[in-house]
């Protein structure tokens, strides 16, 4: 067993006898403590009333009453309560005598009265025990105990509980070590069958559900775990309220919060969606170049036997390109000897003139029939001037 684990069973250990060690047989509550206060008082102004005024005697009321009130709350139990009244009895008595009885009995009557009187919040029931058996649930308010007689077991918490757990390098059905963290919702219905059937029912359920999570990790696979957590939530919540409903306890919902991948395969499930999305893609465009395929193979029945929607197309074509300022139509030939486009291109061509500063720069002369002599654009290459 390793360092950590040696740790974490120590720790759990710690944790379980400090546990059972803080776990009281009342509540000393600041009602208690208030309860306590006042006896004390009560019996000093007794005292004073029966015998002469002592500073000893206040002194020692008022230290009694705060020192009992700060041990009690600690330590919540009977036998505290009669080593400390006993004690504090004794040291009355040693300091007081023989003017002692009133303090002695007021220090008895505060030390069994005050951890008598129990309050029980609303959201919570009392679990009563008495000589060791169960005589009731006690519901909210205010109820009293035979002192050293009577004990409350535990004060149960009825409202509903968040607990996470988690599992951790559990493998999947098709052997992937995953980290699973969850939360559970759960409730007490039935106080007095959690505390009388389950010791330390809260870490049972937290037990329960971290092996009901493990199990259900084991029947899956990655992908439908990471697809269906809510149908993984649901399956380990049936399984949980199946073991806890008979301790009293009812699990409301499982909730899956993560789950953890190894850093290599989550990099490997990445590069698989990337190359799945370029595939799609690939598909769409396919899909796409065979309806623009078909939209075309339509249009071509229309001008199958109309060449002059053909011709008025193409002109229509050609405008489109030319219109833009620098822009170039590449066709193919057979294309321009069908629609006739070679000629409205030659001749397009043709009627465009030269500038008059560039004909000067290129050197032109007087010919006859241009009087002012400007030059005359030379003809395209490989065409014939016109007369």
């Amino acid at each position: 067993m390793s360092r950590s684990s040696n740790a974490d069973v120590s720790l759990e250990k710690f944790t379980t006898e400090l546990g059972k060690w803080m776990r009281g047989d009342f509540r000393f509550a600041p009602l208690n403590a208030l309860i306590l206060v006042a006896i004390f008082v009560l019996g000093l102004v007794v005292h004073l009333a029966v015998h002469s005024f002592t500073v000893a005697a206040v002194v020692l009321c008022l230290v009694s009453a705060l020192v009992l009130a700060v041990l009690l709350r600690l330590r919540q139990v009977w036998e505290a309560v009669v080593i400390l009244a006993t004690a504090d009895s004794l040291i009355a008595y040693l300091h007081l005598r023989p003017d002692s009885e009133v303090l002695i009995v007021t220090i008895v009557a505060a030390m069994l009265i005050a951890p008598s009187v129990q309050m029980v919040y609303q959201w919570e029931r009392a679990v009563t025990l008495r000589f060791g058996k169960f005589i009731a649930l006690r519901k909210p308010g205010l109820f009293l105990m035979v002192p050293v007689v009577d004990k409350v077991a535990e004060f149960v918490d009825q409202r509903i509980r968040v607990t996470d757990f988690s599992a951790e390098t559990t493998l999947t059905s098709d052997t992937v070590p995953v980290n699973v963290d969850a939360i559970a919702f759960w409730m007490v219905w039935d106080a007095q069958k959690a505390v009388l059937e389950v010791e330390r029912f809260k870490q049972a359920v937290i037990l329960s559900a971290q092996t009901a999570l493990r199990n259900a990790i084991g029947r899956y696979e990655l992908a439908v775990m990471l697809s269906e957590r809510d149908r993984l939530g649901r399956e380990i919540q049936k399984t949980l309220d199946e073991k806890t409903n008979a301790w009293g306890i009812t699990t409301q919902a499982v909730e899956i919060r993560d789950i953890i991948i190894p850093k290599g395969l989550e990099d490997a499930m990445s590069r698989q969606a990337q190359a799945e999305r370029e595939r799609q893609s690939r598909i769409i465009l396919g899909t796409a170049e065979t309806e623009i395929a078909e939209k075309f193979a339509r249009a071509s029945e229309h001008y199958l036997d109309n060449p002059v929607a053909l011709h008025l197309r193409a002109m229509n074509m050609v405008y489109e390109g030319l219109r833009q300022k620098g822009s170039m139509i590449i066709v193919p030939s057979t294309a321009v000897e069908t629609m006739g486009l070679g000629a409205l291109g030659g001749l397009t061509a043709f009627g465009k003139e030269i500038p008059r500063g560039q004909a000067a720069d290129q050197g032109g002369t007087e010919t006859p029939g241009n009087p002012s002599g400007e030059s005359m654009p030379s003809p395209p290459s490989g065409t014939m001037p016109l007369a």
